[in-house]
């Protein structure tokens, strides 16, 4: 069983203030499905609603009680720091992590990240607007006794396809690329992961995050979080506009 590092839970009149995991942000990407928006900017400083979709990730991990993010940055990357530097002006501290010359992919960026991490971590896309409630899905992770757990969403094809098989709280078959009637459910985009998660990978090698989840379930080793709230992501033109429309409702 892998050792669990969650901290305290500082609490502040009613609220809840603090919740010590930090997060990994992959935001690496080279964004060509937003060109000519990422032609000279990362997708993390596109502009929703007039501030940088960055500013607003970290406005919902601060109001989940997160204060500590690692940025792992690529393509661009550089001018997420300059932007945004240590994260005092959202309340969230900021470190970075880059691939350098050499991509090393959404898995081997959090590898070479992991001693900015720690023992326990969340992992979010640099893309998604994920509002869900962040500890709940840490207090099923340290119940759940495995070496990471993935969130996954009742989705039936809806908004994207779902690559899930979730059945008792364990993740039974998780593929991007094999499509079976089983798979209702989608990768939510929000993991916990540890050190051991990445057992049998090589630092400075090119991996997919995909592929170490997929290492996790032959290994029995990725607990699953079924999750309520949909998704929003601007990955796309299409999820782009529609994150827009969500703030506007939101009044963000």
């Amino acid at each position: 069983m892998p050792r669990l590092a969650f901290g305290m839970l500082i609490k502040e009149g009613h609220k809840r203030v603090m919740l010590d995991i930090p997060v990994a942000i992959l935001a690496g990407g080279l964004a060509t499905r937003l060109l000519p928006l990422t032609e000279k900017i990362p997708k993390s400083l596109v502009s929703v609603n007039g501030r940088p979709f960055l500013s607003h990730q970290l406005a919902l991990l601060r109001s989940q009680g997160i204060r500590r993010a690692v940025l792992c940055a690529g393509h661009l990357g550089e001018m997420i720091r300059e932007e945004f530097r240590d994260g005092s002006g959202c309340g969230v501290h900021l470190d970075y992590s880059f691939d350098g010359p050499v991509l090393l992919g959404t898995g081997g960026a959090i590898l070479k990240a992991l001693p900015l991490l720690g023992e326990t971590f969340f992992v979010l896309y640099g893309d998604s607007y994920l509002p869900v409630d962040f500890r709940l899905v840490a207090d099923a992770f340290a119940l759940g006794g495995k070496a990471a757990m993935m969130t996954v969403f009742p989705n039936e094809n809806r908004w994207d396809t779902s690559n899930v098989f979730y059945q008792e709280n364990r993740i039974v078959l998780y593929d991007k690329k094999r499509r079976l009637p089983e798979m209702r459910h989608i990768d939510y985009g929000l993991s916990i992961l540890t050190p051991a998660a990445f057992e049998g990978f090589i630092p400075g090698v090119f991996c997919d995050l995909a592929d170490v989840l997929a290492s996790l379930v032959a290994r029995n080793q990725l607990a699953g979080c079924e999750v309520s709230e949909r998704f929003y992501e601007i990955g796309s033109q299409a999820g782009l506009e529609e994150f827009e429309k969500f703030l506007h409702t939101q009044n963000l």
